[in-house]
């Protein structure tokens, strides 16, 4: 039977070793499928938006307010800051690897049930699974593998998910769809805050509850996914071919290199100032401890409805003018003058002000930018492999902005609140991430 989307190689499966070599050899000189040209569904759409809204409620849930639960509920006061500096960094550590490794394993799966359905479904058990372990353990070691286990299963299951829509997605819906995957992911932020503020007490409910509604709606995605099968083995890689996984060439690929400094950028300008956020209100605008996370949480909620906004309306415009690099540098350039108007307000006002000029440009970013990277993809056939790499434009940036931040705020400053200088330094790498955008050639 003939694979509706597109391998040359469906029709006549090879029966020998000479047919075998020679089909080989052709999978070496050609892509395995076709660049998707037909618009897809509402159903494909609204499944695929469900299942990221809920896995990141699923997963955020932990990861913002969980572990630090977790960690006082099993470690004396002292050792608090240092066992989740220990968990947060080995599990950063596993979500890099994780990403780009599944990424390249679902590439190449041979399966019945397709390339990127067996690790959907099969990376958010192993997640649940982990999150059992950790909802449990009694010491940071456990709680750490639990996290570690936690971070391999969520990436097993993000690396070949995001891929489908270099799969499915033609050129010319990208824009929608991936504002739309923008948008669900930062609303699941939020979610995940406030699911974790309400069962602070119960954390077995946090961690496992939620897991299982995200097995469930990437069950109904895999059900609705017409994903693609391989039908004959992919050349065999060595060793060195599996390092090199982790690494795509710059100057053979100078657009990917472009977009993927871009991305590590802004998302170094974010943390630089969120991993100090509730530390500015405090220090710098006067806020008492006990009003500072209430604020924090509004500033979240007006963000993430500016971005909600703003993300819709960048998709519909890229995909309707086909063009995203101006799109993708004007809302880093306004994010990075927020960033720095952040060092000039004196009130709580005008944090919610600039919150909501932050969440303007970071929407009109999201909208875009994931539409430009598949956009500039070195191989179709290695979509899931290459998103990964280009995920540790999102992962690293994380694990040294608190250390950059901590550095900045010391200069000149005995109290550690030098807020300026990281506010401005921040601004100058969202500059340069606007700006390293504008060179990209395959992209308008």
């Amino acid at each position: 039977m003939s694979n509706p989307f597109g391998s040359p190689y469906d029709d006549v499966p090879p029966t020998g070793e000479a047919e075998t070599a020679l089909a080989v050899e052709d999978q070496r000189e050609h892509h395995w499928f076709a660049e998707p040209t037909k618009e897809v569904g509402p159903k494909f759409v609204g499944g695929l938006v469900l299942a990221q809204l809920v896995f990141f409620i699923a997963l955020l849930g932990p990861a913002t307010i969980g572990i630090g639960l977790k960690v006082q509920s099993v470690v004396p006061l002292a050792e608090q800051t240092s066992a989740i500096g220990i968990i947060a960094g080995f599990g950063a550590a596993f979500a890099v690897i994780g990403n780009v490794l599944f990424g390249r394993l679902s590439d190449r799966t041979r399966s019945r049930f397709g390339r990127r359905r067996p690790w959907i479904v099969g990376g958010t058990v192993v997640m649940t699974v982990a999150f059992v372990v950790m909802a449990l353990g009694q010491t940071v070691p456990v709680v750490t593998a639990g996290w570690c286990l936690a971070q391999l299963g969520a990436n097993a299951t993000l690396a070949p998910f995001i891929a489908t829509i270099a799969d499915q997605v033609p050129k010319f819906q990208r824009g929608s769809v991936a504002a739309l995957i923008g948008i669900a992911q930062n609303i699941g932020i939020l979610g995940g805050t406030y699911l974790a503020q309400l069962f602070q007490d119960r954390l077995v409910i946090l961690f496992v509850v939620p897991s299982l509604f995200a097995i469930g709606a990437m069950v109904l995605f895999a059900v609705i996914l017409p994903d693609q099968r391989l039908t004959t083995r992919p050349p065999k890689m060595t060793a060195g071919e599996w390092v090199t996984t982790f690494w795509l060439n710059p100057l053979k690929h100078p657009d990917f290199a472009l977009a993927w400094w871009s991305r590590f950028l802004i998302t170094l300008a974010t943390f630089m100032f969120t991993t100090f956020r509730l530390f500015y209100l405090r220090d710098e605008l006067g806020l008492a401890e006990a009003d500072a996370p209430a604020a924090v949480t509004l500033g979240v909620l007006i963000y993430t409805i500016a971005l909600v906004a703003s993300g819709w309306v960048a998709g519909k415009i890229s995909d309707r003018t086909g063009r995203r690099k101006f799109l993708v540098a004007g809302s880093t350039l306004l994010f990075a003058v927020g960033i720095v108007l952040l060092a000039h307000v004196d009130s709580v006002a005008g944090f919610y002000v600039v919150e909501a000029l932050l969440g303007i440009a970071y929407g009109i970013y999201v909208g875009v930018d994931l539409a430009l990277v598949v956009d500039v993809l070195p191989n179709p056939d290695d979509s899931g492999k290459d998103l990964g790499v280009f995920n540790m434009a999102n992962a690293l940036p994380q694990t040294v902005a608190p250390l950059v931040g901590a550095a900045l705020l010391a200069v000149g400053s005995a109290t550690n609140q030098n807020y300026d200088l990281l506010l401005y330094a921040a601004g100058v790498a969202g500059l340069i991430g606007a700006v390293v955008v504008l060179p990209i050639k395959k992209v308008k």
